[in-house]
């Protein structure tokens, strides 16, 4: 299916950057790791704190990942043991309004997803809550 882009041409829904973006936010944990280095440079240990039942091997893999995609920088300091930072990159950063307005909208309206599900449930049935 074609749909019109913000510029007015064609974009695929199936095959389009978005779709490619979508992929690189697909994980709730990444979202979380950039959101809380959106504050500003942390270590390892710090961002664990913040993101609550985050495993260290989802963590790591997590953090590997917005590296490679270029979205944040690690910073190892010559000090022994080494002393990692994280921090976003300027390409980090300007993804960063698009998920606080996520964060914003969450605040909104996730009581009417709430509302929305019970009436879901309450309608068929939570059998078929999870389809």
């Amino acid at each position: 299916m074609k749909k019109p882009d913000a510029a007015g041409g064609d974009i695929s829904l199936g095959e389009c950057l978005y779709r490619r973006v979508l992929e690189l936010l697909e994980s709730k944990w990444t979202v979380l790791v950039l959101h809380a280095l959106d504050g500003g440079r942390q270590r390892y240990r710090q961002i664990e704190a913040r993101i609550q039942d985050i495993t260290q091997k989802m963590l790591t893999q997590t953090l590997r990942r917005l590296e490679r995609d270029g979205l944040i920088r690690r910073i190892v300091h010559p000090t022994v043991p080494p002393a990692v930072e994280y921090e976003l990159t300027d390409l980090g950063r300007s993804l960063m309004p698009h998920i606080r307005g996520f964060r914003t909208w969450a605040a909104e309206h996730f009581a009417e997803v709430v509302a929305a599900r019970a009436e879901y449930d309450r309608k068929y049935g939570q059998r078929d809550a999870a389809e």
